[in-house]
């Protein structure tokens, strides 16, 4: 008797990777997954009862019973599991086989994984995938990159399991090599200031205005209504209205106040300076999350100083939804430039209205706003700055009187607001005909004999300063 051949194989049945292959499964496909957990694999029988899914826990089983060119994902953790897993299969697999990173690789290792097994005559994509193990059950984003032609393999699949806007599907071939990978991973620094942002605006809804949960919910309920209409403003309107089961109290107020972080936000920051961007607020995200992991030194250090107050200015919950709304196009602003920049060096050739294009459904930072975004480079695919285009520029000028006293009002309270003031800061340079900088090339020049330019003729100069 033959043996099944499945369309689709998934190494990792963790609850992102089960959650993604029933997924798969429920969309039509047979679909073969690996763990070396057998209560991992019955869970797996059982919830995917009905469709055409199995699992295994032999390496030489699963290979032979996928369809060839054989599809093979991965979800497992980044690093070193991605690649002992492909050493594991590599031996087992024939050429034109299709090996497929789903995790939060570093796009670095997703370009040294991509050329080692081109030699080996296997085909590989890296794969940003958002939306949570939710998303991957119901319809994530997916952000794949690699070889056309090895895209073209898989893309019936992933275009049946990903999240759908008016029909369209949110998934899209992005570039070579390792373009989906780093595309997710600045999805995620926007994600970071996001979340940031909102946790100060909460913040300073509970603090400053002193409003309680209840309160605070409806301000989000209603702001998810309008054009704050987003994925992470409606978990956050849910948060509120969670009880402890035994104290009574709300979940939220229960929750130390320690952030921790997987590392793709801080990849963001880091990549960004190397390839000279500026991305402050994704960089005040990272911080503050490293500044909270410091509980004790903060509650030491909060009793030596006493919060002062310098005057007092009277702000409204409409002050505070400008003031976010900014913050919101800042960070996507400042999350796309350092696309824009990045595919320049690594000749990606992304195609950022694409991009927001498959950002509007499953993934994390899906918002509505991002259909405008997406509008603005559909218009102009060349623009340097998001901040450049009319439409915008009328929406940041009609926030910016609110976000300026929204700060001022945080700095007279003592309200820690890294987040906001970055975003505010990041507008009011980028804006700025002349900086102060030829004063620090000035000073380089002094110390080190650097050089600088002049603005009145071409060249490098020096001055001898003493």
């Amino acid at each position: 008797m033959k043996t099944k051949q499945f369309d689709f194989g998934l190494v990792g049945l963790g609850v992102m990777g089960r959650n993604f292959i029933l997924n798969v499964a429920e969309n039509g496909y047979s679909a073969l997954g690996l763990s070396s957990s057998i209560k991992k694999i019955e869970l797996l029988r059982k919830h995917g009862k009905g469709t055409q899914i199995d699992g295994t826990n032999s390496d030489r089983d699963f290979i032979s019973k996928l369809k060839s060119p054989r599809i093979i994902m991965f979800l497992v953790p980044s690093g070193k599991p991605v690649d002992l897993m492909i050493e594991r299969l590599l031996p087992l697999m024939s050429s034109g086989d299709l090996i497929i990173d789903g995790g939060n690789s570093h796009f670095s290792d997703t370009d040294r994984r991509y050329d080692y097994l081109l030699n080996k005559g296997i085909r590989f994509i890296g794969s940003g995938i958002s939306g949570g193990s939710k998303g991957a059950r119901v319809g994530p984003s997916i952000m794949p990159g690699g070889e056309k032609k090895s895209y073209e393999i898989v893309k019936p699949i992933f275009e049946s399991v990903s999240a759908k806007i008016n029909n369209e599907p949110c998934v899209a071939y992005l570039g070579p090599k390792s373009s989906g990978h780093y595309v997710k991973m600045i999805h995620n620094g926007i994600e970071y200031a996001l979340m940031q942002l909102i946790s100060e605006t909460y913040h300073m809804l509970k603090i400053g205005l002193k409003l309680n949960n209840n309160s605070i919910y409806k301000i989000f309920e209603k702001w998810n209504k309008d054009r704050l209409s987003s994925y992470l403003i409606e978990i956050t309107k849910n948060i509120f209205t969670k009880n402890d089961n035994r104290s009574g109290k709300y979940i939220v107020d229960l929750i130390l106040d320690k952030a921790k972080q997987k590392g793709t936000g801080k990849w963001t920051s880091q990549h960004a300076m190397d390839i000279g961007i500026n991305v402050p607020t994704i960089d005040a995200a990272v911080s503050m999350r490293i500044i909270s992991s410091f509980k004790r030194i903060r509650e030491k250090t909060s009793n030596i100083y006493d919060t002062k107050r310098v005057g007092r200015i009277n702000i409204s919950e409409d002050d505070l939804e400008k003031s976010l709304y900014f913050g919101f196009i800042i960070s996507y602003a400042q999350g796309l430039s350092q696309l824009k920049m990045a595919s320049e060096v690594f000749h990606y050739n992304l195609d950022l209205e694409l991009i927001c294009r498959i950002w509007r459904g499953g993934c994390i930072i899906r918002a509505n706003l991002l259909e405008s975004i997406r509008k603005a480079y559909n218009k102009n695919k060349s623009i340097d700055n998001l901040l450049q285009d009319s439409d915008f520029s009328k929406i940041i000028l009609g926030c910016e009187s609110s976000i300026r006293k929204v700060c001022k009002y945080a700095i007279n309270e003592s309200i820690p607001f890294n987040g906001m003031l970055s975003a505010l800061s990041y507008f009011d340079a980028i804006k700025s005909k002349n900086l102060p900088t030829n004063l620090i090339q000035a000073q380089r020049d002094y110390f080190g004999e650097h050089t600088y330019e002049r603005i009145d003729k071409e060249g490098f100069f020096h001055t001898k300063w003493e």
